[in-house]
């Protein structure tokens, strides 16, 4: 997740965003202070030689959130990338859910040695299918709590939203998800002999 520089990347942009267009009232302005922050903060990570993943990912998120709001011609437009990702997500997991492919299971089971065997055991299978259901829940929320700030016009209650309901939210999901698949342990593929 890219730790504290992580939060950095992906969280200080969108800050300076909600604070030129405050302080200059000029969509403009804030849109080029979010970019040019956001390209700073690259080239930190390449003078240090750090990992550019968060950094490049933050970049390219601002540039389609400028894109959004240049395009709109409000600042409030910047967040509409958001409601996008999140309904998105939350429709891909629904249906991995529904399907008995649980998005979880395809994306932790290779990591921890599992690959796809999780599928042959219903109990596992359904700690995948329930934490799913936490990341369904997390998504929809997202866009239940801002998409109505976006529509009243409530721009420094929607960048506030948008922080708190991202990496706390996020961890909170985690934690979440890692309470329900701990409660079945986790199934290998069996090594047949040669």
């Amino acid at each position: 997740m890219g730790g504290k520089r992580g939060l950095i990347d992906n969280g200080l942009p969108s800050v300076l965003f909600l604070i030129v267009f405050n302080i200059q009232k000029d969509l403009q302005s804030a849109i080029y202070a979010a970019i040019a922050l956001s390209g700073i903060l690259t080239v930190a990570r390449l003078v240090k030689r750090d990992t550019l993943q968060h950094a490049i990912s933050g970049a390219i998120g601002v540039l389609i959130c400028a894109w959004f709001a240049s395009r709109g011609g409000e600042a409030k437009d910047y967040f509409i990338p958001s409601f996008i990702k999140n309904s998105a997500y939350a429709l891909v997991y629904a249906i991995g859910n529904l399907a008995g492919w649980p998005i979880l299971g395809l994306l932790i089971g290779p990591i921890i040695g599992e690959n796809l065997e999780w599928r042959k055991h219903p109990a596992r299978k359904r700690v995948y299918i329930m934490a799913g259901w936490v990341w369904v829940g997390m998504f929809v929320l997202r866009v239940l709590i801002m998409y109505p700030l976006y529509q009243a016009d409530q721009l420094n209650a929607l960048g506030v939203a948008s922080l708190v309901l991202g990496y706390p939210l996020f961890l909170l999901t985690i934690w979440w998800t890692w309470l329900i698949i701990k409660t079945v342990p986790s199934v290998k593929p069996e090594i047949k002999p040669e």
